[in-house]
């Protein structure tokens, strides 16, 4: 989890996570497109050295890489070049993600993806822990959720966001609003007015002692858990209703507004036939909770 370095000026900082399935199912589960639209963001990938991999995180907020090596089911690794020759002065440079599959056993494997980077200060450090945080903590916990129960179905899914005014604390307790959980049996249904989803909580519980540092170290991490009294602002559900599949919620301080980040799964013919409805539902939600902000009317 700590950022390598080198003499030469490469630093790279990794995570990894131990997953059921054989070398190629996981392989399609983290190098397709379809597969990876599965259990982290909407992903079109070429799947050959020299082709794309486009990582789709909103409107307007896609990510493009160039695929350098194409190794399946073993590795692969993409980099990500600045768009614009300020942001190269500015930022870490080209960053290069490394994908790698080894097998354990018959029926499990362990999935590592590393970040490598050139810079001559410390100054990205935190940020690149965060992104392997971010792996270790949340997405490999979906990742392990669909190889576990839903590899190759179907998959249906919307990614919502909002943005509230408020801190992080009044805008996770908003959001919080909309299930009911019991502690005991971590069963969970939605509170009224509340779109209909039950299912059970995962644990998002962080042991691991390099995880526990980058939440002291990383500047999103430690500014996400500011106020937070130990609660912790983020929910994973495998979801039984309205249909099978898993939901993760989130949220993110950006600048003076609070991001909300909603993202559910769905899988088989009931997640098809209910996802649109259901995105539309969690959509009103979210904007009667969290209005966007109005545009100032321009004077004639």
């Amino acid at each position: 989890m700590p950022v390598e370095k080198d003499e030469n000026g490469q630093r790279r900082v990794q995570a990894e996570v131990d997953v059921p399935g054989t070398p190629e199912e996981v392989w399609q589960a983290i190098a397709t497109g379809e597969g990876i639209s599965s259990w982290f963001v909407p992903t079109r990938s070429d799947e050959r050295t020299g082709g794309e991999v486009v990582n789709s995180f909103g409107p307007g907020m896609d990510s493009v890489a160039r695929i350098t090596h194409w190794d399946p089911p073993t590795s692969y690794t993409a980099t990500a070049q600045e768009a614009t020759e300020a942001e190269a002065q500015d930022g870490p440079g080209s960053i290069a993600t490394e994908w790698i599959v080894e097998a354990r056993d018959d029926s499990t494997c362990v999935v590592r993806v590393v970040h490598r980077w050139f810079a001559d200060s410390d100054e990205w450090d935190g940020e690149f822990e965060g992104h392997a945080y971010g792996w270790a903590s949340s997405y490999f916990r979906m990742l392990r959720l669909y190889l576990e129960h839903f590899a190759g179905q179907t998959c249906s899914a919307f990614d919502l966001a909002a943005f509230s005014k408020s801190t992080p604390p009044q805008t996770w307790a908003t959001l919080a609003e909309a299930f009911s959980i019991d502690e005991s049996s971590l069963r969970v249904e939605s509170a009224p007015g509340a779109p209909k989803l039950s299912g059970v909580q995962q644990s998002t519980e962080i042991t691991d002692p390099a995880l526990l540092r980058v939440r002291e170290t990383s500047p999103l991490i430690k500014a996400t858990l500011e106020g937070m009294d130990g609660t912790e602002p983020e929910l994973l559900l495998r979801l039984e209703r309205p249909a099978p599949g898993f939901a993760h919620l989130f949220i993110m301080p950006m600048g003076e507004q609070t991001m909300v980040s909603l993202r559910v799964f769905l899988f088989g013919d009931e997640g098809t036939e209910i996802a649109s409805d259901l995105e539309s539902t969690w959509n009103h939600w979210l904007t009667t909770r969290f209005p966007p902000e109005e545009l100032p009317h321009e004077t004639p």
